[in-house]
């Protein structure tokens, strides 16, 4: 279902939040607005300047913002396929979105915690193609039931149209906490940040739509009497320069949503598919040192032509995440 004929509403804009600095002799006003940087890396929780997909934001009503961005043609990891981009960047596009309000309009200090409990996007079928130039995206966002202890926002949900151009390719939520450095110490307690236990071996990268191993995050798992027909070990490989782009003391959301994606392609394999939606639910720290299970569910093929795999990671008998993967074959 395409929408290229519907124009992308505008959010009313009361000010700009980035300032470019004004060199001596000032160019234009036409040439300036030309001018594009990313946003700080701090704001979005990255160590690599390359990981930040954000390039600005502006306040519009109360709670609602338009956040700017661009999506690369290739990525080491969330790369093309099949001529689309990998709905994935919508994710992290959207997490980011969240991080990068929270510390630069709602007051939340650099250095604290933020725990992801949803996180949830709907694409439009075929609206992601990869064009000859990175994808330019706006995330219209707004936030919703901000709960603050003092002035200090602790959990907030957020909701968010993307937009490429005059298309809407997606409609995405995500909800999360905030913890000061002393109450997160206080929860975790000494756990050493990246652990160096030695990931198992990966599964076949062709059964995840991946060609390199090192992309690989699900491991082959022992099946036992009773166990789901799709079952795999979350394989997390801490040296890996972009799920662990910077010390961390528990696997990152997005391993496991990465996880959640290659569980569902394994499970649909041979045929490819494309992550065209996903609802996730994180309940749990995924810790380092104790082996966590991914199991998946295929379920019935809509009248639309596209399944839903349900995905579920479980950790010392206890439900990490759920993540219901819509599928849809790429052709």
């Amino acid at each position: 279902m395409q929408s290229s004929s519907v124009t992308a509403p505008r959010i009313p804009l009361s000010r700009s939040a980035v300032t470019l600095a004004t060199p001596p002799q000032s160019p234009p006003a036409h040439e300036i607005a030309k001018l594009t940087t990313t946003v700080p890396r701090q704001y979005v929780h990255r160590a690599a300047i390359s990981e930040v997909f954000l390039t600005g934001w502006e306040t519009g009503d109360p709670d609602g913002f338009i956040v700017r961005g661009q999506w690369p043609r290739g990525h080491a990891v969330f790369a093309p396929r099949f001529g689309q981009q990998d709905p994935l960047l919508i994710a992290e596009t959207i997490r980011q979105g969240g991080t990068l309000l929270a510390h630069t309009e709602y007051g939340v200090p650099l250095g604290h915690h933020f725990l992801m409990s949803d996180l949830a996007y709907t694409s439009v079928r075929d609206a992601l193609t990869a064009e000859p130039v990175p994808s330019e995206v706006e995330l219209h966002i707004t936030c919703h039931d901000i709960t603050r202890r003092g002035k200090q926002v602790v959990s907030m949900l957020y909701r968010v149209h993307v937009w490429v151009g005059q298309i809407r390719v997606a409609v995405a939520s995500a909800a999360y906490k905030t913890l000061s450095p002393s109450v997160y110490r206080r929860i975790r307690g000494d756990r050493p940040f990246t652990s160096d236990i030695t990931p198992p071996p990966a599964i076949d990268p062709a059964l995840v739509g991946r060609r390199d191993p090192r992309d690989v995050v699900l491991a082959d798992a022992a099946a036992g009497p009773g166990d789901p027909a799709h079952s795999w070990l979350l394989r997390a490989d801490t040296s890996h320069p972009l799920f662990f782009d910077h010390p961390v003391d528990h696997v990152p959301g997005m391993l496991l949503l990465e996880a959640a994606r290659q569980a569902a392609q394994a499970a649909m394999h041979p045929v490819p598919v494309q992550a065209l939606g996903m609802a996730s639910s994180f309940a749990h720290y995924a810790e380092f040192d104790t082996p966590c299970r991914i199991d998946a569910e295929v379920g019935q093929r809509g009248a639309d032509g596209n399944t839903p795999v349900q995905i579920t990671g479980t950790q010392s008998d206890q439900t990490v995440f759920t993540c219901t993967v819509t599928t849809r074959p790429l052709d």
